[in-house]
């Protein structure tokens, strides 16, 4: 199918060939009918991708500081890595759209496949043949709306909110600022719930269109005509709301809304402006300034938004997809028309030159359609107190562990960011090694990755993949809920995996993993436990000898606090945070005692996110983990002593490490800090090497088991209070 993209370095618009998105429980898969391109917030995003570097970090400084504490914490190669691979990637366009059902996902009961629906969301309303659509961001269309009335749905949600915020009451009179799309419907809205209408904007054209539709005056920001018509409307008391639909640099319209608005107004900000606010103005009247965000309740709310939790109606009364059908109801009812905002219609074949004629101005216009042509042949993609470790099932036979000759194959599901930047970099181009297919989710992931890395085939295609034969080995890199099904999956289709951490996030996952090594007599898997293959630690390990008696080890993981709506937060589906990433760690240590753990206590502060954890092993050797989400980012992330015989080796943050002796302290290397690695390409290097080869993987299954039980453990430690006993531990 088509999909218009955009690359960020580069400012390339493309229309770009990308495999069909599968249809995922709680959603539905719908084919586009008519997009609406927002004038306003895309074109600003395709000036932005044209500007230079320097340009870009100043129209972001947000994203700035984010660079800085990333170099903080991963070093200046791993963050220039990550930060071009997001740089030098397409993005999609568009958010607004109305399209058919074509396919409905498990748990959809409120539309069929050939409902209309209108859609919403800048990752799920793409300018694209064909979008998965989660079920709070879609809306059936109402009888005797067009599809192409319908397509302006998002941005006219986004103009409800805002008229939502500003409060307003019959009878008063409003001063709407920028008469783009969003303030042309902010004007009709208004005007529909009985309040007067002075709209600005400097375009004629757009003044006059304003007044068709119910403005009672619009005029130029610098003419006296507009402060002459809120005088007259008002009697001199000022407007008692203004609704900034602008864009801009410009500081001109917060000053305007000061000087016209009454004592005590409301200034609501819907577009994205200057905000320089004139102290004594604002103070003096005491205006109350308000934002809108986006389209309603539950934007930025991953639970609303993807797991369609619904806000409760009698604490939420307009939620994004209340607003979206409300919208279309006051279409449906005459309340508001927008075919008269309609500048020009496109067919989606020549979206790129319609967006570079909008950017250089060739084409005037308030709103830009899409036009799709009906089905064609791309068919929607197929759905697709006491702990015991289990006992490993020994295969007789190791399926797919003949020695290769030609290439090893590899299969990636998933392509996000770990997988761009830590992965897949270090096998593009390695002897041996073919990058065969990419399978993602979505459509344009996949297409990215099989650019930038060189996959064969792009898909969303799961079955396809484990069913190809030509497939050596299959790399799970997606969300950590769907790791073990699709590493046991794989395990079944005779694949060798690898399985980024973690390999299972409860009990039963990792039983549904070992069963399947039973099952099918396939045990080639490795999980991504990349620090024992950290060169530094390696040789510091080497360097501090074998032990004569039990060790303690003590490793800090300055794990820092995620950003607000991180996936990582999502403790209901994808595990404690802990449960994701707690496996390195444990790992780790397990391999520098080279035993795995008997025993796991937890604990932590009450009220906070910090744990305790001291793993106990057979020798009486103990692993203190101090994962810590409170310290400063400016502090190394990860800190590692092991002391035994006398003898002592000293890891920071894997770019230096020192081994003490009692008599004097040996460098490994050198002192001065090496360039961080985390053992990616080592660890890579290995399984590729096994697969091909028929080795051994580069990790026992029964380590990898005992790593995974250990982790999963420090739940129950917690709830337990008391140390917990890993039972059948070796």
């Amino acid at each position: 199918m088509k999909q218009v993209v955009q690359n960020y370095k580069s400012g390339e618009l493309a229309l770009l060939d990308v495999p069909v998105p599968g249809c995922k429980p709680g959603g539905v898969l719908v084919r586009s009918a008519f997009s609406l391109i927002s004038t306003g917030t895309e074109l600003m995003k395709v000036s932005e991708a044209g500007m230079s570097m320097l340009g870009k970090a100043r129209s972001r400084p947000d994203q700035v500081a984010k660079v800085v504490q990333s170099v903080a914490a991963n070093g200046v190669p791993a963050t220039y890595r990550k930060v071009m691979g997001k740089l030098d990637s397409y993005t999609p366009l568009g958010y607004s759209l109305c399209g058919v059902v074509e396919q409905v996902g498990a748990g959809i009961d409120d539309v069929k496949a050939g409902d209309l629906v209108a859609c919403a969301g800048n990752e799920h309303a793409l300018h694209a043949e064909l979008n998965w659509v989660p079920k709070n961001l879609y809306v059936p269309v109402p009888d005797g709306v067009a599809a192409r009335h319908a397509a302006f749905g998002t941005v006219g949600s986004i103009a409800l909110q805002g008229v939502r915020q500003g409060e307003s009451r019959l009878g008063e009179v409003a001063l709407v600022i920028g008469l783009g799309l969003i303030g042309q419907l902010v004007t009709q809205l208004l005007n529909a719930s009985g309040v007067r209408v002075v709209g600005v904007d400097p375009d004629p054209a757009r003044c006059e269109l304003a007044e068709r539709l119910g403005a009672a005056a619009c005029g130029d920001p610098g003419s006296a005509s507009v402060e002459s018509a809120v005088v007259e409307l008002t009697g001199g008391m000022g407007v008692d709301q203004v609704y900034l639909a602008a864009g801009g640099s410009s500081n001109q319209p917060v000053e305007l809304a000061a000087r016209l608005c009454r004592d005590r107004g409301r200034v609501i900000d819907i577009g994205k402006c200057r905000l320089d606010l004139p102290w004594n103005a604002y103070y003096e009247k005491e205006l109350d300034v308000r934002f809108s965000r986006s389209y309603g309740p539950g934007r930025y709310d991953p639970e609303y938004e993807l797991q369609g939790r619904d806000y409760p109606i009698g604490y939420v009364r307009w939620t994004e997809r209340r607003n979206l059908a409300c919208f279309l109801d006051l279409i449906a009812r005459g309340s508001v028309d927008v075919e008269p905002l309609v500048s020009h219609v496109a067919d989606f074949e020549d979206a790129v030159e319609t967006y570079r004629r909008l950017e250089e101005g060739e084409l005037k216009a308030v709103a830009v359609l899409f036009r799709y042509t009906p089905a064609s042949d791309d068919a929607p993609a197929a759905e697709a107190p006491q702990v015991t470790v289990p006992e490993v099932p020994r295969p007789s036979g190791r399926t797919g562990a003949a020695r290769r000759s030609g290439p090893v194959r590899l299969a990636f599901v998933g392509a996000g960011n770990y997988a761009s930047s830590m992965l897949l970099p270090h096998l593009t181009g390695r002897d041996g090694v073919e990058l065969s297919t990419v399978v993602t989710t979505t459509a344009l992931s996949a297409a990215n990755a099989q650019r930038k890395f060189g996959f064969g085939k792009a898909t969303t295609d799961l079955d396809a993949v484990l069913g190809d034969p030509a497939v050596d080995a299959v790399f799970v890199v997606t969300r950590h809920s769907s790791h073990a099904e699709l590493t046991r999956r794989a395990l079944l289709a005779g694949k060798a995996v690898f399985v980024e951490k973690p390999l299972a996030l409860t009990e039963e996952e990792l039983a549904g993993v070992l069963a399947a090594v039973e099952e099918s007599g396939n045990d080639r898997i490795q999980v991504g436990f990349n620090r024992r293959f950290a060169p530094l630690l390696r040789e510091a390990k080497e360097r501090f000898g074998v032990r004569g008696g039990p060790a303690s080890l003590r490793y800090l993981v300055n794990a820092g606090r995620l950003e607000h709506g991180s996936w990582y937060l999502r403790q209901d589906t994808e595990g404690s945070r802990f449960a994701g990433e707690g496996g390195h760690f444990v790992d780790t240590a397990s391999w520098l005692l080279d035993a795995d753990p008997v025993s796991v206590y937890a604990a932590a502060p009450a009220g906070g996110e910090d744990l305790q954890i001291v793993l106990g092993y057979p020798d009486g050797s103990t692993a203190t983990i101090s994962y810590v989400t409170s310290g400063p980012a400016s502090f190394p992330k990860e800190t590692l002593d092991l002391i035994a015989d006398n003898k002592v080796l000293r890891l920071d943050d894997f770019v230096r490490a020192a081994v003490h002796d009692g008599r004097r302290r040996q460098w490994v290397g050198s002192r001065l800090p090496k360039a961080r690695d985390k053992g990616q390409n080592a660890e890579l290097a290995a399984f590729v090497k096994a697969v091909r080869t028929g080795g051994p993987m580069p990790v026992p299954l029964e380590s990898l088991a005992a790593t995974t039980t250990a982790t999963l453990a420090v739940r129950t430690a917690l709830a337990s209070g008391v140390p917990v006993t890993l039972a059948g531990a070796r």
